[in-house]
């Protein structure tokens, strides 16, 4: 295939990607992998640098939109995910360039983008278009890939109708394996996957935690009671801005219903960790400031207040310097000194701002 880099002339978009395309299929071949690899590798270079030019070339428009167009027509998204294992690092780093470039290109600034678009319509059968996302989800199970696949998943995020495939997919559940299991580089790589797909689109998020709430906070639950320190430091954090999100208000709500959430916190609470303790603070404090309590949630505060009123003054004392901290832990105390009053509950509630969102 060295006719492709030939001198004579620069080689179209078109046959670039057609090449790449027979490279690709030739991974199959044992006695062709290799120099199918390099091959592939090469062209891969090419494209990158027709997408994003470099310090002396900068992309040319019309060479950009010519490529685009050939990688969606001859459908090299979805191949490109599932064969990126297959080749070296320095590829694989391309194909990640590739996809990202793509995934933010817009030939025109109120129009569409065409690589979205394409990732999100399934035109027929035999073409497997969305799923070239899942593809991506499941190279979590690839080290080698792990994180190109996150970096591709969390570009595609912004985009609300892709975030849509893999939240709507039985894939996304094999994030709470993805978060604590393999290496800590892959867990936090998944973790940051997995956050970005659950703060990005609110509405959509707060509208799929509340349809498949029980098995969501089942799960996600046990990554709170979870042997590893990253990942409950991290969970923890997550739930809390979850929780504080104007958005997730009614998902918010039947959280802190829930006696053995509230349990679960105040253990959380006395970890060894003080930076777990100081998350779940965040977490508590919504327990605390919610003005409507259920019977079971009051009654474990009521039988715990003279704890709390104990425990509390010394929480991280030494933030001395963090006033909205300060000033929510007061805030706490008082609400827990008054457990009982309902006529003092709703009106500290409704003038303390920020401490959940209505």
């Amino acid at each position: 295939m060295s006719f492709l880099f030939s001198r004579n002339r620069q080689k179209t978009p078109s046959e670039l990607v057609r090449a790449l395309r027979e490279s690709l299929a030739r991974l199959d071949q044992p006695l062709e992998k290799r120099r199918a690899a390099e091959d592939a590798a090469r062209i891969l270079a090419q494209l990158k640098l027709i997408l994003q030019g470099n310090a002396e070339t900068d992309p040319l428009p019309d060479q950009v939109e010519a490529l685009c167009h050939e990688v969606l027509m001859r459908d090299m998204l979805p191949i490109l995910a599932e064969n990126m294992y297959r080749l070296d690092f320095e590829a694989r780093k391309d194909v990640t360039a590739l996809f990202n470039s793509l995934l933010r290109y817009r030939p025109h600034p109120q129009g569409g983008f065409p690589a979205v678009d394409y990732l999100t319509r399934v035109p027929g059968p035999t073409r497997r278009r969305p799923d070239t996302l899942i593809t991506l989800v499941r190279g979590y199970e690839l080290k080698d890939v792990a994180n190109n696949c996150g970096t591709i998943l969390r570009e595609s995020f912004k985009h609300e109708q892709l975030a849509r495939v893999v939240i709507e997919d039985r894939s996304f559940w094999n994030f709470f394996e993805y978060v604590q299991g393999g290496s800590f580089d892959i867990a936090s790589d998944a973790f940051s996957t997995f956050r970005e797909l659950l703060t990005k689109n609110k509405t959509m998020v707060a509208r799929f935690l509340t349809e498949n709430y029980d098995t969501f906070f089942r799960r996600y639950n046990s990554l709170l009671t979870s042997p590893n320190y990253v990942t409950k430091r991290q969970s923890i954090k997550l739930l809390g801005e979850i929780l504080l999100d104007r958005a997730n208000y009614t998902v918010m709500l039947q959280y802190v219903d829930s006696a053995e959430n509230l349990k679960m916190t105040m253990n959380l609470l006395r970890d060894k960790s003080k930076n777990i303790q100081y998350e779940a603070f965040h977490v508590f404090k919504v327990f605390v400031a919610n003005p409507k309590k259920s019977k079971p949630v009051e009654d474990i505060l009521l039988k715990n207040r003279e704890k709390l009123l104990t425990f509390l003054p010394k929480f991280h004392e030494d933030r001395k310097d963090d006033e909205q901290f300060i000033d929510e832990k007061s805030f706490l105390m008082r609400q827990i000194h008054e457990l009982g009053n309902n006529g003092h509950h709703q009106q500290a509630y409704g003038g303390h701002r920020g401490i959940v969102s209505a």
